[in-house]
């Protein structure tokens, strides 16, 4: 019998696999592509986030003639300096890569790192997320359990005598946004601080630090969302183990 009450994990086990799986397939190719590709491959890049600028040798990232002011920095830089480049040119595994890259980031030169004479195709602070993620869904596949709510599957990685005072004050919320705070709060003051406020420029150091805790918490999260699910107790919350001997119970309207 498990923690929470129920004979076996294995739905637990599956979806923290799947998201370390994934997560981990992606970090590792963002190294192992631009290794393998002919060295001087891919030039310095600076796109934008949420947008194919490199899809072609006409896309946006290539015809780009310099910086662009937006409310949020500048974009952009002459790609004509470096050398144009398109990853449809590419084989399809480092196509892949590279699309889900130009996508997903800004793929700024300055806040990348290369490898073999190759930008990579995420920036560093990405590395760090999907090396967060990977770690969380591991984490979860090892420690999570169903436990009716998400933020009671999420809070089972923990042992359960170290959440007891959690449960003993109904902290469960709060935690879970203390958590949030705790993992996401630096990164947005590392990337924030750097748009906005100040002449601050981030390290490749610091981006790494600040995306792992944050991709950690989604990764944990993303398994305890998938993995939450009352019919695992035939819909019966009575049946649901807690810390500390707590359990759900429904309350009835006073008259």
């Amino acid at each position: 019998m498990q923690r929470n009450g129920l004979p076996d994990r294995r739905r637990e086990k599956k979806i923290g696999t799947w998201v370390y799986g994934i997560s981990g397939f992606i970090l590792l190719s963002m190294f192992i592509v631009p290794l393998y590709l002919d060295e001087g491959t891919v030039p310095k890049l600076s796109g934008k986030a949420n947008a194919f600028d490199y899809a072609t040798h006409d896309s946006w990232g290539n015809v780009q003639d310099g910086p662009q002011e937006t409310q949020f920095g500048s974009v952009g830089h002459n790609q004509s300096e470096y050398g144009t480049f398109a990853w449809t040119d590419l084989d399809p595994y480092a196509a892949f890569i590279y699309a889900f890259g130009d996508l997903n980031c800004h793929n700024k030169a300055e806040r990348s790192w290369s490898i073999n004479g190759n930008q990579m195709p995420m920036c560093v602070r990405d590395v760090g997320i999907f090396f967060g993620l990977a770690l969380g869904g591991y984490v979860f596949s090892r420690r999570g359990i169903n436990r009716w709510t998400v933020r009671d599957t999420f809070l089972s990685m923990f042992p359960d005598d170290r959440v007891e005072f959690i449960y003993k004050n109904d902290y469960r919320l709060k935690s879970m946004f203390a958590l949030l705070a705790i993992c996401a709060v630096p990164m947005a003051i590392d990337g924030f601080s750097q748009m906005l406020l100040t002449s601050y420029e981030s390290n490749a150091f610091m981006r790494l630090v600040t995306g792992i805790p944050f991709g950690l918490f989604i990764g944990a999260y993303i398994g305890a969302g998938f993995s939450a699910k009352p019919s695992g107790f035939d819909m019966k919350a009575s049946k649901v183990v807690l810390p500390l001997g707590c359990s759900f119970t429904i309350v009835s309207e006073e008259e």
